[in-house]
């Protein structure tokens, strides 16, 4: 079977799954508070939505409208706490799961710094010294001889 057709079942699947985990979670901890934490993840998924999305989304509708593509950049921070919010707002307790992961990666993606391809290391100005290097000679002195 080809990925569509995967994707196609997975969500097929997704509200029988949903279903099945609710109904167990509501026979552990009863069906009012179940209903409850499904509530709590819609109403999280649009403040999400509301508060950090709402940049993005702006931003995804002026470069449909200008028909440019390439004014999206991939920035994985806003794209996914724009999928978290969706995962969270669709009812049920395996998407606010995945919600809750998208959110924990992006957080962690974002706390570190980005990866640079040419090996140039950004330092704050306090984490680094000048160190001299034994190799070169001394030119402080060079400046006020021209």
């Amino acid at each position: 079977m080809n990925v569509a057709k995967w994707l196609l079942l997975a969500l097929l699947a997704l509200p029988l799954a949903e279903l099945a985990v609710f109904i167990w979670v509501a026979s552990q901890i009863g069906f009012a508070l179940a209903l409850m934490l499904v509530l709590a993840g819609m109403v999280a998924g649009g403040l999400v939505l509301r508060h950090a999305g709402g940049s993005h989304i702006a931003r995804v509708r002026v470069a449909l409208d200008q028909g440019s593509f390439t004014a999206l950049q991939a920035d994985g921070r806003g794209g996914g706490i724009l999928l978290a919010g969706i995962l969270l707002i669709i009812p049920g307790f395996i998407t606010d799961a995945l919600a809750l992961l998208v959110l924990a990666g992006t957080v962690f993606r974002q706390s570190r710094p980005p990866a640079r391809g040419d090996g140039v290391v950004d330092l704050e100005p306090e984490q680094w010294q000048r160190v001299p290097d034994p190799v070169l000679p001394d030119r402080r002195g060079d400046d006020n001889k021209r």
